[in-house]
């Protein structure tokens, strides 16, 4: 008890309202580096398309007011074959960039060195970088490779193993059928990239059940 009050004496007197007043009353006046930055004019983002942190995403460039609705699944590929509990982090990894993967390709053509990669996390803000992340995790267990474990799969016509956006590019022309069996389990994080790049990049549909449940 003793302990207890000690510590809250030392809290009042040392953590004092006047201190948040200094900080906050400035805070819209940012500081010498950041009043310095150059800021274009306009009221639209001026998109950099040499940024490989930031880049337009395509999601409004096509869309219209009346959404397409479903559609049948016929003659589709299928792109990967899971088993249970396949989560957010499967489909959309948020960890490093393997040096082998297609998005360190892409990084590795815009002259970014391996030790400036980064993760998938902290380019979440380009699409380029995250539709070739998507279905990128090293654990992921393809029932297409035969119990092998990596971020691969087969293409179907040639019995080739590339990455699982390899093989949606080469074929991205054709429906891709993903195969769940029986539960995906959707983790509700401030990612949203298992959402979006499953329908966007690879035109597909996934079979299976979904359950989602929320980080706390």
């Amino acid at each position: 008890m003793f302990l207890i009050l000690d510590g809250l004496q030392v809290v009042h007197s040392s953590v004092l309202p006047d201190m948040f007043k200094a900080t906050y009353q400035a805070i819209t006046k940012g500081n010498p580096m950041w009043n310095q930055l150059s800021v274009p004019s306009g009221t639209l983002y001026a998109w950099d398309s040499k940024s490989t942190y930031i880049h337009e995403p395509p999601y409004f460039k096509s869309m219209t007011m009346s959404p397409p609705g479903p559609h049948g699944v016929k003659d589709a590929y299928c792109l990967l074959n899971f088993g249970d509990s396949i989560t957010t982090d499967h489909i959309s990894p948020a960890g490093s960039i393997h040096k082998d993967s297609p998005a360190a390709r892409y990084l590795m053509e815009r002259g970014v060195d391996r030790r400036d990669f980064n993760s998938y996390g902290s380019r979440r803000g380009n699409d380029e970088v995250m539709a070739r992340g998507t279905f990128a995790n090293i654990r992921l267990v393809n029932k297409l490779l035969g119990g092998e474990v990596g971020p691969k799969t087969i293409h179907i016509s040639t019995g080739e193993k590339l990455s699982v956006f390899d093989v949606a590019m080469v074929i991205s022309s054709k429906l891709l059928h993903i195969l769940s069996s029986p539960v995906m389990l959707y983790v509700l994080t401030e990612k949203s990239w298992e959402q979006k790049y499953p329908g966007l990049c690879f035109n597909s549909v996934i079979n299976g059940q979904g359950h989602k449940t929320k980080m706390l």
